[in-house]
């Protein structure tokens, strides 16, 4: 059976390098009837919580650190007990958000997440921050891109932590190899396939 995906989007404020940015995020719920992880709690826990819909919450995975994808999985931890998970080369800039608290458990690359009978595999994708990582539901062809890939290019290069040619290798080497018709499910806006992205990209 396939995993139930919801999207929930909540809208706030990006805040980096001292500049501020009006954001909309897509936050996916990803499990099935019974139980479910949040991947990317943002801006406003209460709209997630609705989504969740009286389901257990296994975790809250967050593919990055920015303030925008980190935001609301403190006050979400704190309502439903769940743990938060990040990878370690982002805690700089989780701490700018959560300067006295510690994120519970470490995301790395090739550990696998189970909810609901599904596996998700973690691949660590650094280059839009150094601990960015995606995550990867093979039996039903998805990825979760966070800020790495989105619908017409990576993820943005040009602030603090980020490295245009680490992006572009993380995207070539850990995402490109997987299936043209692996559907991905982006941090902000629309969804993509990898095949569209690999064309876009080798033409440009």
């Amino acid at each position: 059976m396939a995993a139930r995906i919801d999207r929930v989007i909540t809208s706030g404020i990006f805040s980096l390098d001292g500049e501020d940015f009006d954001v909309d995020n897509n936050v996916w719920l990803l499990g099935d009837d019974e139980e479910v992880i949040v991947i990317d709690a943002a801006h406003d826990h209460e709209p997630i919580l609705k989504g969740i819909a009286g389901r257990k919450l296994k975790a809250i995975v967050c593919t990055h650190g920015h303030n925008d994808h980190i935001n609301a999985a403190g006050a979400l931890s704190d309502e439903t007990g769940a743990p938060i998970l990040l990878h370690p080369d982002d805690e700089m800039l989780w701490q700018v958000e959560y300067p006295h608290r510690r994120f519970d458990d470490s995301l790395r690359d090739g550990l696998s997440l189970e909810v609901g009978n599904h596996r998700i595999d973690v691949l660590h994708t650094p280059g839009h921050s150094p601990g960015g990582c995606c995550l990867h539901l093979p039996s039903d062809g998805v990825l979760f891109s966070g800020d790495t890939l989105f619908h017409g290019g990576p993820g943005a290069t040009g602030r603090s932590f980020s490295s245009y040619d680490v992006i572009i290798e993380s995207i070539t080497n850990r995402l490109f190899v997987l299936p043209d018709d692996t559907m991905v499910r982006t941090g902000h806006g629309q969804s993509t396939t990898i095949g569209a992205e690999a064309r876009n990209l080798n033409a440009s």
